[in-house]
């Protein structure tokens, strides 16, 4: 605990002179109560005065538990990029506890609506949140608003504070272009981005070329197929050597296809997909690397909006939504990182008893 409190009195406090409760005391209760289900400052502010004596073992609380508006009025004024620093002081000090090497495997960027966290009039655009996330641990890596919708410019500055030396860096079409590339490979990383035809010359490119090589008749390639769901599957990966007339991309080395096939109750849907990737992977790495993309939307996405029902959060003033945000992803990663086999939805429940909410802060040391 005293780890996340350290972290949390380096946030620089926008708040006057006399604010009347300590701003790590509140940053500390407010994790605690989303760690226990709390979904708004209203939660929170129940929660902290529910548990007042508790808290007040960890906390200084000389003025008793804050209000709910004085909960919503800190994370209204918290400027996002302190919760972003914040939270990489967080993902740091989780790894050194839990022993964990640098990310070596998948590393997935996507973006992400707080659909409800919008100002009126604003229904088109709420805020949006963008997550680097390491597969392999299911843990986050970097997490940061993007102002104006703008999630390639929130991305590229989320990857400047990494290094992601061995690491696949995947993401949608969005983010198949040269600045992306560029950035990828400055932190020490591949990248295996999916190309779609908002990048023109270079789609049409990769078209012929895999024509081409169809028609030859010697293109290697890798099938899988799997059924649930009362639907069939089947995948077919191949992976060739940049085309020569290639639109210049920073470091591209190969190209992935996947051919997809599904049938669902006698209706049968084919899709082809493909991949810039600036390193030489098999048809069967690299369909792995592309389906390991999407846990970011299964592990991480997915949950947030279940379990902490973020889709429905209607915190929408100022920077409440995204600093809240920050706070969801802080506390679903304390809940997967403890070894107890509940899903995180269970361990939250267990959170109310004492002896385990405490456990939860064990593997900061």
């Amino acid at each position: 605990m005293e780890t996340v409190l350290s972290i949390f009195r380096e946030v620089h406090d926008p708040r006057d002179f006399n604010a009347r409760h300590d701003l790590a005391a509140m940053l500390f209760i407010a994790l605690a109560a989303t760690l226990c289900g709390a979904k708004s400052c209203v939660d929170i502010a129940d929660f902290a005065a529910a548990h007042e004596d508790e808290l007040a073992e960890i906390v200084d609380l000389p003025h008793g538990p804050p209000s709910h508006d004085s909960f919503s009025r800190l994370f209204r004024l918290l400027d996002p990029e302190e919760m972003a620093k914040a939270f990489t002081c967080f993902v740091r000090a989780l790894r050194k506890g839990l022993g964990l090497d640098p990310a070596k495997g998948v590393v997935a960027v996507d973006g992400k609506r707080l659909r409800r966290g919008y100002e009126r009039g604003r229904a088109c655009m709420p805020p949006l949140m963008i997550s680097v996330w390491d597969a392999e641990t299911r843990l986050s890596l970097a997490t940061r608003h993007a102002p104006g919708g703008n999630e390639v410019a929130a991305t590229l500055a989320a990857l400047k504070s990494l290094v992601l030396k061995g690491c696949i860096v995947t993401g949608d079409a969005l983010h198949c272009h040269p600045a992306m590339a560029t950035e990828v490979r400055a932190t020490g990383a591949h990248y295996a981005l999916k190309l779609k035809a908002n990048n023109a010359p270079l789609f049409a490119c990769v078209q012929a070329a895999f024509t081409t090589a169809d028609a030859g008749g010697k293109l290697a390639s890798y099938e899988e197929s799997n059924s649930g769901h009362d639907r069939q599957e089947r995948r077919r990966a191949s992976v060739i050597a940049r085309p020569a007339d290639a639109p210049d991309f920073p470091d591209l080395c190969a190209i992935g296809r996947i051919e997809a096939e599904r049938d669902a109750n006698g209706k049968l849907a084919k899709k082809v997909h493909y991949v810039v990737l600036s390193k030489r992977l098999t048809p069967q790495r690299m369909l792995e690397v592309t389906r390991t993309h999407w846990s970011v939307e299964n592990q991480l996405h997915w949950p947030l909006d279940v379990v902490f029902n973020e889709d429905d959060a209607r915190t929408r003033k100022n920077d409440g939504p995204q600093n809240l945000a920050v706070l969801r992803r802080i506390a679903i990663d304390i809940l997967r990182a403890h070894p107890d086999k509940r899903s995180v939805g269970r361990k939250m429940l267990a959170a109310w008893k004492k002896e385990f909410f405490f456990e939860l802060f064990a593997h900061l040391r």
